[in-house]
């Protein structure tokens, strides 16, 4: 089975200044990422998309492959990241003249997932033969219990077709953690979805799930890897 890895990574970022080549550990935020899905052992090719020639530099020297920049219209703020791993796939068969089976994409500001969670990921849709597969801890909130929204007269359960009383009669969710995505070819060309009807899930704990998006959230991760004993990439 084909595999490829995207590895999504622009250059400006709005929450936290250039947060994918900020320096964890001693090492820019974008290698931890490479150093996983090398060690996973399970991709054909590992492709880094970005429009940043610092970005570009730094994935050849980590022997992974960036031979474009991402054009203007994918690189803006508008942007869906499916459109930029839609079109790393386009160039990457033709550069390499592969017709990939699956396609796995990686959060750079997710670096606290495990090289075992990548690897079970992908021997549960090579298994079941899935559709689409996306990472997902717990939710602390629940649309059915203790999340609102506003109505014009006030506000009520965002799901409120049903009442619950008490938070464990409610059925049982999950945050999208943004840190794996898997897709078979045919899913992600035609659907051009993140979660359709056929969505599997692997579950990853919350302290595995942080997604990079302020100066607290990385010095949170920092931190969680330095307790954790680890001291370098």
């Amino acid at each position: 089975m084909k595999v490829l890895c995207t590895i999504c990574a622009r250059g400006g970022s709005k929450g936290l200044k250039n947060k994918n080549i900020k320096k964890l550990l001693g090492s820019p935020l974008i290698c931890h990422t490479i150093k996983q899905a090398q060690d996973a052992k399970i991709f054909h090719n590992i492709v880094v998309s970005t429009d940043s020639n610092k970005i570009q530099k730094i994935a050849k020297k980590f022997r992974v492959s960036s031979w474009y920049l991402r054009s203007k219209k994918l690189s803006n703020d508008y942007c869906s990241k499916l459109s930029v791993i839609n079109d790393t796939l386009i160039k990457s068969e033709k550069k390499y003249g592969i017709r990939y089976d699956y396609i796995c994409d990686l959060d750079v500001t997710s670096p606290l997932r495990k090289i075992n969670d990548i690897i079970i990921s992908y021997k549960k849709v090579k298994k079941k033969n899935i559709q689409n597969l996306v990472s997902v801890c717990f939710s602390k909130k629940n649309p059915f219990f203790n999340m609102i929204i506003k109505k014009k007269k006030g506000y009520e359960i965002v799901n409120s077709y049903k009442k619950y009383l008490r938070r464990q009669d409610a059925p049982l969710c999950y945050d999208v953690n943004a840190s794996i995505y898997f897709w078979k070819r045919s899913a992600l060309i035609n659907n051009k979805m993140l979660i359709g009807p056929q969505t599997n899930i692997h579950i990853m704990p919350q302290n595995r799930s942080i997604d990079i998006d302020t100066k607290d959230d990385f010095e949170y991760v920092e931190y969680l890897l330095k307790k954790n004993g680890k001291t370098r990439l």
